[in-house]
């Protein structure tokens, strides 16, 4: 058995790609998060994760106006918690409105101070709609806050948007591919 370390090094070879990429246990941001929702009544914030889980599953179902709703009514209930805004942002984007993700986005990240879990998620967020608009440079900045803040995701991103990283790891994985061999072999 490898360290978590020797872990986190397969798993970026062998899933490069996967969204978010997090190995449980190996989020450099993790400890210092725990306490982000620390301000807050524990009563309301009890409530406002409820209802943004409940935002969650309906995104997940496909039913994006539930998911709006829940996730305005946590906004309401706790109208300075970043989290709210983060996923309302996400579910604004799959419903194509791009402005209103970014309004909530920013939002967040006011919220958050630019720390913690809300504003690492809220950079992601922010950096691949700047890379799917071609706003490359805007893309790059906000990956790099959110590498700072502990995202392997982020990491990842920034590697594809450098064009020499990317043909090194196109390389690497070609090279990978050969030493495991054919497939359906012998």
């Amino acid at each position: 058995m490898g360290t978590p370390d020797d872990e986190a090094v397969l798993q970026a070879i062998f899933n490069p790609d996967s969204p978010f990429g997090d190995i449980l246990g190996l989020d450099l941001g993790e400890e210092t998060e725990k306490d982000e929702d620390g301000v807050f009544p524990q009563a309301q914030l009890e409530q406002s994760k409820v209802l943004e889980l409940q935002g969650v599953m309906a995104a997940e179902a496909g039913d994006l106006s539930t998911a709006l709703e829940k996730f305005g009514q946590a906004i309401c209930l706790l109208p300075e918690r970043a989290s709210g805004y983060n996923n309302r942002a996400q579910a604004r984007r799959l419903q194509g409105d791009v402005a209103g993700a970014l309004e909530d986005l920013d939002r967040a990240l006011e919220l958050s101070g630019g720390r913690g879990r809300a504003a690492r998620q809220a950079f992601v967020q922010r950096g691949l709609l700047a890379r799917l608009q071609g706003r490359d440079e805007d893309a790059r900045g906000d990956l790099e806050r959110a590498a700072r803040l502990g995202s392997p995701f982020a990491r990842r991103q920034l590697v594809l948007l450098n064009p020499y990283a990317a043909l090194c790891n196109r390389m690497l994985a070609d090279m990978m591919g050969q030493l495991r061999g054919p497939r359906g072999g012998r």
